[in-house]
């Protein structure tokens, strides 16, 4: 099996720290992040703040980019249907012998409303 995403971003993040010859705290400083914060980043801890991180990457220069997964799940989504149609549906048209301001509006018809039968 791969690396995760969070393997994969803990190494990142510490390899450009090193690379930098920065000490956690130092990052953190610079970052406006807790040192406890840099630790867990390079921990590979799951749940991270995304505002946060964002900061701390910034610092030092790298960005966190999306792409289109290729898992057989994502190419599934892709290639099914949309289920999501509109279909038209006839509207009534009043009678081309009857002005438009003379045609009942629905719920008004005569015998009908508070005065009804």
């Amino acid at each position: 099996m791969g690396e995760s995403f969070h393997d994969g971003l803990a190494a990142a993040v510490r390899a450009r720290r090193a690379e930098l010859r920065l000490s956690q705290q130092d990052l953190a400083d610079m970052a406006g992040v807790s040192e406890r914060f840099v630790r867990f980043v390079e921990q590979g801890k799951p749940s991270l703040r995304l505002d946060t991180l964002l900061a701390l990457l910034d610092t030092l220069g790298l960005e966190l980019g999306l792409g289109t997964r290729t898992s057989a799940a994502a190419r599934a989504l892709v290639t099914q249907p949309s289920e999501l149609t509109v279909t038209q549906l006839p509207v009534a048209q009043p009678p081309s012998s009857v002005p438009p301001s003379s045609v009942p509006l629905e719920g008004n018809l005569p015998g009908e409303g508070e005065n009804g039968p």
